[in-house]
C-alpha cells in the first residue's frame, strides 16, 4: 500500500509538471524589451521586505561557477527564462544560456541596488576597459582595446590606484542614469546603499572579495579579479568580461530591461511564486535555476519545504535544472554547513529540478544530503 501511495504521488508530480509545460499555448509571449516603467513596476511589486543575510556577498565565493558552462550550452540554449540569486556571477550564466528574461532574486535590498549599478555601469561604458574603470573608480590604463585578453585587461587595473574624484564622478553619474534617465524611485536607503556598494568596489578594487574590501583570514575567498579569470574545464576563459562580444552581449540585455533585480526569500511567500506567475502569464519556464548555495541556509534554518513548496509552482519543463554551488571537505566529503574552511573547496553542479519537486511531493526529502543524491546528485 505504501508503495502504491507514492507512486501514485510521483505521477501526479510529472503530470504537474507536463501540466505546466503545457497550459499557457495561450500566453501573451515574453516581450522583446521591457519599458523602464515596466520594469521597475515588477522591480517593486514582485519584491518582498528587506531581509538578512550574515554577510555583504559583493562579489561571488566561486571558484568552479564556469565549470558547469559547457554543459550548459549544451542542454539548455537558447533558454527561456534564467532565475538567480546574488551578485555578478548571474552575468556569465546568462551569457552563456542567452534567455529571454532574467530574474534575481535576493533576499537582501543590496544585492538589488547593486544589480541597478551594475546596470548603470554596463549602459554607461563603451567596452570593458571603461566598465572596470567606473567599476573601481580607476583611470583607464593606456594600451586597452577591444581585442585585449582578460588577463590584460586586469593586470592592467593592477598597477592603477583608485580615484577619489572618479568615485564621486561615477557615483552622480550612476544616479541620473537610474533615477533621471530611467525614472526608477531609489529610497534614501537605496541612494546609500549604492554608495556603499560603490566605495567597497573602490577600496577593493580587483582585489574585492565576497567579504568586502579587506580579504578574509587565510586568503579563502577569491578576488572579483580571480572570479573573472577563471575558466571552463578545459581551460576557456568564459566570464561575461573574457571577451568584447560577450560584455557587449550582455549590454544590450541590460539596455533592453530584461534583467530584473526582485528582493526575495527562497522560502517567502511571495517573489518565487510571483516570478512564476508573471512566467506563466508569458508562456515561459524556468529553464536553469541559479541557487548557489542558498539551500544549506535553508535547511539550517528550517525553513527548505517553504523554498520548494515554492519551486513546485513554478513554470517548469522536463530540463529545467538547478545550478548549485557545492562545499566538500578536504577528505572528499560533502558539507552541510554553509561556512568554507581552508581545507574545503566548491564545487559546481547541475540537477534537474523535476526531480527535486517528485522526490518533494513523495516525501523523500527530509535533509540537505537528501537533494544531492537522487538523480543529477554529486
Amino acid at each position: 500500500m505504501r508503495r502504491i501511495r507514492r507512486n501514485t504521488v510521483v505521477i501526479a508530480a510529472f503530470l504537474v509538471l507536463a501540466f505546466l509545460a503545457t497550459s499557457n499555448r495561450g500566453a501573451v509571449p515574453l516581450p522583446d524589451r521591457l519599458s523602464d516603467e515596466v520594469f521597475w513596476k515588477l522591480v517593486v511589486e514582485l519584491s518582498e521586505p528587506n531581509g538578512y543575510f550574515p554577510s555583504e556577498n559583493f562579489v561571488s565565493n566561486e571558484r568552479s561557477f564556469q565549470h558547469v558552462l559547457a554543459e550548459l550550452r549544451r542542454d539548455q540554449q537558447p533558454a527561456s527564462a534564467y532565475i538567480g540569486v546574488g551578485p555578478e556571477q548571474n552575468f556569465t550564466y546568462i551569457l552563456a544560456l542567452k534567455p529571454q528574461i532574467a530574474f534575481i532574486v535576493d533576499i537582501r535590498r543590496q544585492n538589488l541596488v547593486e544589480h541597478l549599478m551594475y546596470k548603470a555601469i554596463f549602459e554607461l561604458s563603451a567596452d570593458r576597459a571603461e566598465f572596470l574603470s567606473r567599476l573601481f573608480a580607476r583611470a583607464r590604463p593606456p594600451k586597452l582595446d577591444r581585442t585585449s585578453s582578460v588577463d590584460a585587461l586586469f593586470e592592467a587595473f593592477d598597477a592603477i590606484s583608485s580615484d577619489p574624484q572618479i568615485l564621486q564622478d561615477n557615483l552622480r553619474v550612476i544616479k541620473q542614469r537610474l533615477i533621471i534617465d530611467h525614472g526608477f524611485r531609489l529610497s534614501a536607503e537605496d541612494e546609500s546603499g549604492l554608495e556603499n556598494v560603490l566605495r567597497a568596489f573602490s577600496r577593493g578594487g580587483p582585489s574585492l572579495t565576497y567579504n568586502g574590501p579587506v580579504a578574509g583570514p587565510g586568503g579563502v575567498m577569491p578576488t572579483f579579479e580571480e572570479i573573472m579569470r577563471e575558466t571552463d574545464k578545459e581551460g576557456v576563459h568564459r566570464s561575461f568580461l573574457a571577451t568584447e562580444e560577450g560584455f557587449l552581449t550582455l549590454k544590450e540585455f541590460q539596455r533592453k530591461n530584461l534583467l530584473i533585480p526582485v528582493v526575495g526569500d527562497f522560502a517567502g511567500p511571495s517573489a518565487l511564486r510571483s516570478v512564476g506567475q508573471y512566467l506563466k502569464d508569458h508562456g515561459a519556464t524556468v529553464t536553469s535555476f541559479y541557487t548557489s548555495n542558498v539551500e544549506q541556509y535553508l535547511f539550517q534554518n528550517g525553513v527548505w519545504k517553504g523554498f520548494y513548496g515554492n519551486v513546485s509552482t513554478l513554470p517548469l519543463s522536463a530540463k529545467s535544472v538547478f545550478i548549485r554551488g557545492l562545499i566538500r571537505s578536504a577528505a572528499g566529503e560533502l558539507s552541510s554547513s554553509p561556512a568554507l574552511p581552508p581545507t574545503s573547496r566548491y564545487e559546481t553542479g547541475l540537477f534537474p529540478i523535476s526531480d527535486l519537486v517528485m522526490h518533494f511531493a513523495d516525501g523523500t526529502i527530509q535533509s540537505y544530503y537528501d537533494i544531492l543524491i537522487r538523480p543529477g546528485g554529486q
